[in-house]
């Protein structure tokens, strides 16, 4: 503010909006006349410049403004952090499957290259064939061999049921003529009886004729014939009596019966316990079990014949012959032979086919470590095949933001390769039972009593959902953001669990049973 002087030398009152001005030097006065009247001081303008309390009115404005704009910047910021749970400590994950060859050899030839996309059934690569292929011909050989003892063996079998058939037929025959010889003996013990009657008249006649030669009854010439009758006949008695015995003899009993027996008696099973029929029978087993066959030699042979025809229901014995030629060791012998050939045949040519190496899943070829002209062996890995589809994201979450988080919940995820410009869907598959530090391979000693408390991570598993690998690749390994939405309400099998199911187990029962309070 500039000060004013009137005429009369008083100082006016400042103005309200007038700025104030620097004062200005005194004049060095100057020597005056006594005639001079003194000088008037010349007034200077000031600029004009807004007032302290308009300034800071517009800062106050200004920061609002911006502050209303990063509030609202920042809802959206804000919503997802109360409605989400996210970590940086993520990545990608996929199976990797390991090629080796099941058979060793000799590599002729390896069709792909690392980095190359495989299709399942792919061939990879090639062992030399030709030693496998030997053992295929030396095992169809050793087929055609076991083929042909299996015929002779059939052969033999046949020849084995024409001689148990003969054996029976001759077991048959041994009860007919048991059966010839008691009719024998009771016609023998008939003629003996003839005998002895004829005995009887002749002896009679010579005894009344003894007394009638002194009175001259009749001659000595008829006397003596009559004698010599009576000698014959009593003599064919003996004769018909010692034929008995024989027969008697033949069938295995006394010649004399004992007391009390007729000499034509003969034991009712005669015609099973006879030696002949016996012996016949023992042949009879003897062939029946080159058969396959066991029969006691306790049982009489008409037993034996009638529990033969029980193995059919009509008795028909053709029929059970045929059902004894699957039994036969001799054929069951041949016939296991031809099936151990043809197994060898068969992992002979298992073995050939797995020259051929080809890939089991679809993926991409990584870590080739195999070249023409190696020598491999079954089991050693030449090449691995990581998949296209088949892959996940494990994701670390802190141990503090565990407790809302639940299988089935949507994820949204975002790689780094992509940013934010593509929004990959997912959702929580399942908890690993276990710390990263747990997990390790030398995991923390903390009962030295220098425990000193870190967060953990636990890995949780995302599966990703409509996941188009042509489209939008994703390669094992590379870094994730998860962004769980814990609002949302769990979808898809076992939602809202955080222990997985179950495996299912194998057999006809796919339903595990929770173990139960007792076995724990």
């Amino acid at each position: 503010m500039s000060a004013s002087t009137s005429n009369s030398g008083t100082p006016e009152p400042p103005k309200p909006d007038a700025a104030p001005t620097p004062p200005t030097a005194p004049a060095k006065p100057e020597a005056s006349a006594p005639h001079a009247a003194p000088a008037a001081p010349v007034a200077t303008a000031a600029p004009a410049a807004p007032a302290k309390h308009d300034l800071k009115w517009i800062k106050l404005g200004v920061l609002l403004v911006v502050l209303i704009v990063c509030g609202i910047l920042s809802v959206p910021y804000i919503r997802e952090a109360q409605n989400t749970v996210s970590t940086d400590d993520a990545y990608v994950n996929g199976h990797v499957t390991f090629v080796a060859p099941r058979v060793p050899g000799q590599v002729s030839r390896v069709l792909v290259e690392d980095n190359l996309r495989v299709r399942k059934g792919t061939l990879l690569m090639q062992i030399d064939k030709q030693p496998y292929q030997v053992q295929v011909d030396i095992a169809q050989a050793a087929v055609e061999l076991a083929q042909t003892d299996l015929a002779s063996a059939d052969a033999q079998a046949r020849s084995m049921i024409g001689m148990a058939r003969s054996s029976r037929f001759l077991m048959d025959r041994a009860m007919e003529d048991v059966h010839n010889q008691v009719a024998l003996l009771h016609s023998k013990v008939a003629f003996l009886e003839s005998q002895k009657a004829n005995l009887t008249k002749t002896q009679g006649d010579y005894e009344r004729s003894v007394p009638l030669l002194p009175a001259g009854a009749i001659t000595a010439e008829e006397l003596d014939h009559r004698k010599q009758a009576y000698l014959v006949v009593k003599a064919q008695v003996e004769e018909a009596l010692q034929g008995v015995y024989q027969v008697r003899v033949s069938l295995g009993l006394p010649p004399i019966p004992k007391e009390g027996e007729e000499l034509g008696s003969t034991p009712a099973d005669l015609d099973q316990t006879y030696s002949s029929v016996r012996q016949a029978q023992a042949t009879l087993l003897n062939n029946i079990s080159q058969l396959g066959l066991a029969e006691s030699f306790n049982k009489t042979p008409a037993k034996m014949v009638e529990d033969f025809y029980k193995r059919d229901p009509e008795g028909n014995i053709d029929r059970i012959y045929a059902s004894l030629m699957k039994d036969v060791p001799l054929i069951k012998q041949a016939q296991a032979k031809l099936n151990q050939a043809q197994h060898k045949l068969e992992e002979a040519k298992l073995n050939l086919s797995f020259c051929d190496v080809v890939a089991e899943i679809d993926g991409i070829v990584t870590r080739r470590e195999v070249n023409p002209g190696n020598n491999v062996v079954a089991g050693q890995s030449v090449m691995a095949l990581r998949s296209e589809t088949e892959i996940w994201i494990d994701a670390n979450f802190k141990e503090t933001q565990l407790a809302e988080l639940r299988i089935g919940q949507p994820v949204d995820v975002y790689v780094d390769m992509y940013g934010n410009k593509e929004k990959f869907k997912g959702r929580i598959s399942g908890f690993t039972m276990g710390t990263g530090s747990t997990l390790a391979l030398l995991p923390a000693e903390n009962a030295t009593g220098n425990f000193v408390k870190v967060v953990q991570r636990l890995p949780v598993k995302i599966e990703l959902v409509n996941y188009d690998a042509e489209k939008t690749p994703l390669f094992i390994g590379l870094s994730v953001r998860p962004v769980v939405r814990i609002t949302e309400a769990p979808t898809g099998e076992d939602a809202g669990k955080v222990l997985q199911p179950y495996a299912p187990l194998p057999g006809p029962s796919a339903t595990p049973t929770a173990p139960s309070a007792a076995s724990k």
